[in-house]
């Protein structure tokens, strides 16, 4: 039965908190360039021309928005990435499998404090590869863990 570590939802709310930040800002930007006159009068010359913060404040929003839609798109992209412990391998993406016989070594000094292990492979190329997979980017990782502890003893 293969146990499963889905992205974490950690690793979730925290692109929501920079999407709604990124919204924030843009409403923020848009309300302070076309709407607000006072800060229109502070940041205008005598000319009519438009210099410091109220430049920014005109600029930023596209780019904001832009921000928070590679955001948004980043969530869409790893909503259903999960790390899969089966029976003959680890799979970590769709580019990424590691055979149990592969593996060299696992690291679990650091997994009860802080939250991550490294293992150790030799990869198709025969070079020594370290991969470090942290609780923060996946939930349910201390089950797989202790699968593969108990695959690879």
């Amino acid at each position: 039965m293969p146990v499963e570590a889905p992205v974490s939802k950690f690793r979730k709310t925290n692109l929501k908190i920079y999407i709604a930040v990124c919204i924030a800002f843009v409403i923020w930007c848009v309300y302070d360039a076309h709407f607000n006159e006072t800060f229109r009068e502070k940041y205008t010359d005598a000319d009519g021309k438009p210099m410091g913060w109220l430049v920014v404040n005109q600029k930023a929003p596209p780019y904001l928005a832009g921000v928070a839609l590679l955001l948004v798109g980043y969530l869409f992209a790893i909503r259903n990435k999960k790390i899969v412990a089966d029976e003959n391998e680890l799979v970590i993406s769709d580019k990424e499998k590691v055979r149990y016989d592969a593996i060299q070594t696992i690291d679990k000094t650091y997994f009860d404090k802080r939250g991550f292990f490294i293992i150790t492979y030799k990869n198709e190329s025969g070079k020594d590869v370290h991969r470090a997979l942290s609780d923060r980017k996946y939930d349910n990782l201390g089950a797989v863990l202790d699968y593969l502890v108990a695959k690879i003893s």
